[in-house]
């Protein structure tokens, strides 16, 4: 089982952000085989991976991957202590990104 949900997360990964047909994700993340013999064998799977939190539905049926959840610390982006120097001396404001002194001592180990 743990096969089926891979192809289906690495399909849906593929189509990232866009809904997906039930009968597509069965006709193309299983290959013609599989789809030949049953093809609606991705349906549970799709239910177990709505259960997990994995994946989610719309009102019309369709699944896709859910977004990333972005928080404060995944969006912090080093740079090197030159170009944070040049980018402090600028005098501009860059939006909600802050440039923090690698010597200050909350930044220190």
């Amino acid at each position: 089982m743990e096969a089926e949900k891979r192809e289906i997360l690495d399909y849906l990964k593929a189509a990232l952000g866009q809904f997906v047909s039930v009968k597509e994700i069965c006709r193309r993340a299983g290959g013609k085989h599989r789809h030949a013999d049953d093809p609606r064998w991705a349906v549970p799977v799709l239910r177990r991976l709505v259960e997990e939190g994995l994946i989610e539905r719309d009102a019309a049926g369709h699944y896709r991957l859910k977004p990333p959840e972005t928080s404060r610390r995944k969006s912090r982006r080093w740079v090197s202590p030159q170009v944070a120097k040049i980018l402090r001396a600028s005098g501009k404001s860059f939006g909600d990104y802050q440039i923090e002194d690698l010597d200050s001592p909350e930044n220190q180990p």
